[in-house]
């Protein structure tokens, strides 16, 4: 039987924080559109997301991590596998999200931000395996790989860049869906797909890269969750989401104050 690389428990840990990068993507917009959109739809999309994950994360493992722990590639040759990669990712989130019936309920955005946190979970659940072996860095000079507690707040850090980051280009390319701009995203997205790919792999071996691409993944969170995911609501639903989201505050701010025992009395 094939020993496993790093501690059977190490490992569950390193799953572990892999999949809570998945809660972290949940919170905000996308936990607050239920009943404007089919969340359910959105749980079996996120299942494809990890099936697919799993698969990429292989890939990646096989052509470009091996190959740089080895040194026997060079950037340029990453770099093209890894955009070849990002256009298979491109081209799977296209035909996912733009299916008559997810297209029909304007359903891209949300889903495709659901699929990117599948993508996400199962490639940062891989690469904090890596990160808690060992043997990964000891080919490298300075490279300190392993089970310490600097190697747990990195794998903390490169989960959230990754989730964050594959749902951000899902989601963008789900609203484009909706706006019929399918074919002038699969080159951008797959741009952007092979940067994250490279610069997480990269993070592995110096974990510093990471922060080159963690001010654009923070920056992404924002027109996500204001633009690209309620893209395909109606003014009518936008508007009743709008007001929903003032209220929700509202009644969370009242929760916390309220003095038990007191009568709820309802201002509106």
């Amino acid at each position: 039987m094939a020993e496993p690389p790093i501690e059977m428990w190490e490992m569950q840990l390193a799953f572990a924080i892999g999949l809570l990068g998945i809660y972290a993507g949940w919170r905000g917009t996308i936990a607050k559109m239920t009943g404007f959109y089919d969340l359910s739809g959105a749980f079996k999309t996120l299942m494809f997301g990890l099936v697919a994950g799993v698969l990429i994360a292989s890939l990646i493992d096989s052509l470009i991590l091996a190959p740089i722990r080895l040194e026997s590639v060079n950037i340029i040759e990453v770099s093209v596998i890894a955009l070849i990669i990002g256009m298979a990712e491109s081209a799977f989130a296209l035909f996912l999200l733009g299916r008559p019936r997810t297209a029909g309920l304007r359903a891209s955005a949300p889903y495709g931000w659901t699929l990117g946190l599948g993508f996400g979970a199962m490639r940062s659940a891989h690469l904090n395996v890596r990160l808690f072996d060992p043997d990964v860095g000891a080919l490298w000079e300075g490279v300190t790989t392993g089970f310490e507690p600097f190697n747990i707040a990195m794998a903390c850090v490169l989960t959230l860049t990754t989730c964050i980051g594959h749902a951000s280009i899902a989601s963008w390319q789900g609203s484009k869906i909706i706006q019929h701009e399918r074919a002038r995203t699969f080159f951008t997205s797959s741009i952007a797909r092979a940067v994250l790919i490279v610069s997480t792999v990269l993070t592995i071996f110096e974990p510093f890269v990471i922060f080159l691409v963690f001010p654009m993944v923070a920056w992404s969170w924002i027109p996500a969750h204001s633009k690209w995911l309620p893209s395909g609501m109606t003014p009518a639903a936008a508007q009743a989401y709008r007001r929903t989201l003032r209220s929700s505050g509202r009644h969370e701010r009242a929760a916390a104050n309220r003095i038990r025992g007191q009568k709820v009395i309802d201002e509106e």
